[in-house]
């Protein structure tokens, strides 16, 4: 599956595990490492087998990948479609990138075919797990709390699940 859409410069790629390129992978783990171990000093594993089950967005300024969302099948994570890994190199944020990446992974597992024929939805919502401090950035975009706070290897975070349709 590849998708991609502009966006204000940016261009946004979605695409299988097995439509990587070697280079692109390399540039997201790096970029997921960056952000979620060395930044945030969590000491995890990050390569958890469910990448290859993923569609992967990487959202790019110019050749360069300034950002990147995971996007899980239903029952992978939860028991509906989730989006996870979302991060932006530090030296572009501040600029809205991480609202454009989520508004287009929200956009995609609505409008995606395949996401469509494994999840139902109404029955099993599109959910995040969201660390606290950013709450108040995913209600924004549509997501409300479905859970107390629990810690995640040691960084507080809460269960979300998206409320509305994009445009409604």
């Amino acid at each position: 599956m590849m998708s991609t859409m502009m966006s204000n410069a940016l261009n946004m790629v979605i695409l299988g595990f097995d439509k990587l390129s070697v280079q692109q992978l390399y540039e997201v783990l790096r970029l997921r490492s960056e952000v979620f171990v060395v930044e945030q000093r969590c000491v995890y594993q990050d390569l958890d087998n469910k990448d290859v089950q993923a569609e992967h967005l990487l959202c790019y300024k110019g050749e360069k990948i300034v950002g990147y969302a995971r996007l899980l099948p239903a029952g992978l994570s939860y028991a509906g479609p989730s989006i996870g890994r979302v991060c932006v190199d530090r030296e572009a944020r501040g600029l809205g990138y991480a609202e454009q990446i989520m508004r287009c992974a929200v956009a995609h597992i609505h409008e995606d075919k395949a996401f469509l024929e494994t999840s139902d939805l109404k029955q099993a919502p599109l959910e995040i797990g969201a660390q606290v401090y950013l709450q108040k950035f995913y209600e924004k975009l549509g997501f409300r709390a479905s859970s107390e706070a629990y810690d995640e290897d040691g960084i507080l975070h809460i269960d979300m699940q998206y409320q509305t349709k994009p445009g409604q």
